[in-house]
């Protein structure tokens, strides 16, 4: 896995969960949504990018 692209996918996931956090903390369930979102796509770029490195191999 591309270091740059690991660290955009380990990103998307942290900013993902301090919104869900954030969301839950005051009650706002779109930005419950938003981080569910977010983190859903950091956990496929990390997929992607694991299914590259096995076909290298």
């Amino acid at each position: 896995m591309a270091a740059s692209e690991k660290a955009r996918a380990k990103a998307e996931q942290a900013v993902g969960k301090a919104a869900q956090a954030a969301g839950h903390a005051v009650g706002n369930h779109k930005l419950i949504a938003k981080g569910h979102a977010a983190e859903a796509a950091g956990n496929a770029r990390e997929a992607k990018e694991a299914l590259k490195d096995t076909g290298r191999r």
